[in-house]
């Protein structure tokens, strides 16, 4: 899908290896209404610090990204190296400098190679093209094993919109207001207040919900770039139903992006869907879901297709929920495996055992003391998830 005045581009700059893709660049033709949501994490790289004070602006033209370095604990050299690449983009772009957002992932602490940036910007400009998209999604890669690219197209007003989105995330994964890194471009023609408050409720509808290993990133964000060529009637305030359409498809495209992280995560054999109901408030089904999604206990049983529920409830147990142990029932899809807080026996065992050798499991907790309901999305934990993290810097 291209999506009109929007480009991209993609190179392999050896910012930290050779011959891969690690410098990108998604660019708008025309300044774009732009939003942006960031990890809650107290130590922020120097892009998301830079990116936070850019966007009071609610505008954008170019998003630089790269892989291979977080820029992330490198004090004042940090903060001018990713000035420095910023003005290196916005004078070949010959746009205002403040209309260029950064983001970088990789290892943490180590410094920016600006001269790696100097040397391919002339090569990356050139390279825009309206079918690179996929190449920026490449470029940000770091432990993925796959690209995650996702598209949509709505109709408000009669207008169609069309939405163009990206992510990248396998490990450090528990976002806490934002994610890893994803980016997003549409033609919709939206004010800024509107978008700001559909990107911060689709993300926490979606990234929010998800956890491969229950940390946050120094260097989250999720950007959303809108240039208005679809010439819909604007969605602001006053336009109810254009919102909600605009909302609905953000975050179709957010939970598809999130999905395809937890699928990918670092060493991951199965996506998990964790769903409490039951609870006196859909806060604190949240709260015991991320509690069961986030046990290592529990995620490693997951692996190794054991059906102990005991390692569920236990985490249940300490998740700070009140709630009524002799009511709860646990079931793996459709196979109730424990019900008021007993065991059923082997036979359900066997068939729940049965369950957890599907790649898409769901784990459905009923606590049977409200209406609150909640989903937690995470994945298994195996032995590659140790090897990829014990060697990720060399």
């Amino acid at each position: 899908m291209n999506i009109k005045g929007f480009s991209a581009s993609a190179v392999a700059a050896g910012i930290r290896y050779a011959g891969r893709l690690d410098l990108g660049l998604i660019y708008s033709t025309i300044p774009a209404v732009t939003a942006g949501v960031f990890t809650r994490n107290q130590v922020k790289a120097a892009p998301v610090i830079i990116d936070m004070e850019r966007l009071k602006q609610g505008r954008a033209q170019a998003i630089l990204v790269n892989s291979g370095c977080a820029n992330a604990c490198t004090g004042t050299k940090g903060m001018e190296a990713a000035l420095a690449t910023s003005f290196l983009l916005s004078s070949s772009l010959d746009i205002p400098d403040e209309m260029v957002l950064l983001s970088s992932t990789g290892v943490i602490g180590e410094q920016l190679n600006v001269d790696a940036f100097a040397s391919s910007m002339g090569k990356l400009v050139a390279g825009l093209d309206e079918e690179k998209f996929e190449e920026v999604a490449r470029a940000i890669m770091t432990t993925d094993t796959v690209p995650k690219t996702v598209c949509r197209t709505v109709t408000i007003g009669g207008h169609e919109v069309n939405f163009m989105g990206m992510a990248k995330g396998a490990g450090m994964i528990m976002p806490n207001m934002a994610t890893m890194l994803s980016f997003v471009v549409t033609d919709a023609q939206i004010s800024f207040p509107e978008l700001q408050e559909s990107l911060r409720q689709a993300a926490d509808r979606t990234f929010n919900r998800i956890t491969v290993d229950g940390d946050t990133s120094t260097n989250d964000m999720v950007l959303v770039m809108a240039n208005g060529t679809a010439s819909n009637e604007w969605i602001d305030e006053e336009n109810l139903v254009g919102r909600q359409l605009f909302q609905e498809t953000l975050e179709g495209v957010l939970k598809e992006l999130a999905l395809k992280i937890i699928s990918d995560g670092e060493g991951a054999t199965k996506c998990i869907t964790i769903r409490v109901c039951g609870a006196r408030e859909e806060a604190e089904a949240e709260q015991m879901a991320r509690t069961v999604a986030n046990s290592s206990l529990v995620k490693t049983a997951f692996f190794g297709e054991d059906a102990n529920w005991g390692r569920i409830i236990a985490a249940m147990g300490r998740s700070g929920v009140r709630f009524h142990p002799d009511r709860v029932d646990i079931a793996f899809d459709n196979v109730v495996l424990v019900r008021n807080g007993l065991a059923l026996g082997k036979e359900a065992e066997a068939a729940a055992t049965e369950i957890l050798k599907q790649k898409n499991i769901s784990v459905c907790i009923d606590l049977k003391d409200g209406a609150g309901c909640e989903e937690i999305y995470t994945c298994d934990f195996s032995i590659d998830y140790v090897k990829i993290n014990a060697d990720y810097r060399s």
